[in-house]
């Protein structure tokens, strides 16, 4: 006689948040980066190869660090936070608060702090959406256009509306069994090797000239 399956706890998909901007850029950094390695590397004569080929080693895991890499996956459990050089995966029990002042942040309840890299704050998107706040407002308080349910949308900074969305996720977060666990860190070694390689490569072809 089969026992009865046990029931299995719902799985939550990830949110993702990145950086359109910083990948946009990024991907022509890359670009840019591979084309003049390249063309050095296959046309390049002398020692100019190998410098080529050693540079690259070491700026490409950089571009894509600083650009490509940045990214903040968000569901009803946890937080993780993948930046440049590291992973930090937070259950949102770990979490006091996040907030988005000169750069977004998410402060833990043992007083640490972690910027999330994917999500940049603009101080002029900031005022600009801040001065249309305050235009909805007079428009609604006269009785104009802006007062209609269509015109009562908030609007936000990019960065704000996605600290927003974070809280929203959170809430309640310190109850559910299923987010509460220590803060991890994982070093991107995937990164940090190849770059730390071709450094040093790139620094003995130039000593030894």
């Amino acid at each position: 006689m089969t026992s009865p399956e046990q029931p299995t706890e719902p799985t939550h998909a990830d949110r993702v948040f990145r950086s359109s901007g910083g990948m946009v850029g990024g991907g022509l950094l890359l670009a840019l980066t591979l084309w003049i390695g390249g063309d050095a590397l296959f046309r390049g004569t002398g020692g100019t190869p190998w410098l080529a080929l050693a540079a690259m080693l070491f700026l490409v895991p950089l571009v894509i660090a600083f650009s490509l890499r940045p990214a903040v996956y968000a569901n009803a459990d946890r937080l993780r936070i993948r930046n440049p050089f590291r992973t930090i995966t937070l259950p949102w029990g770990a979490v006091s608060t996040v907030r988005a002042q000169f750069s977004c942040e998410a402060l833990t309840e043992d007083g640490r702090k972690f910027q999330l890299w994917a999500v940049p704050v603009s101080l002029r998107q900031r005022k600009r959406a801040n001065r249309a706040q305050l235009r909805g407002a007079s428009g609604r308080a006269s009785g104009g256009a802006g007062s209609g349910a269509g015109a009562a949308e908030v609007r936000m900074a990019q960065a704000d509306r996605t600290v927003a969305d974070l809280r929203e996720l959170s809430d309640g977060a310190e109850s559910r069994p299923s987010a509460q666990g220590e803060p991890t860190v994982r070093w991107a070694y995937e990164v940090l090797a190849p770059a730390a390689a071709g450094l040093i490569v790139l620094i003995v072809l130039l000593l030894i000239g």
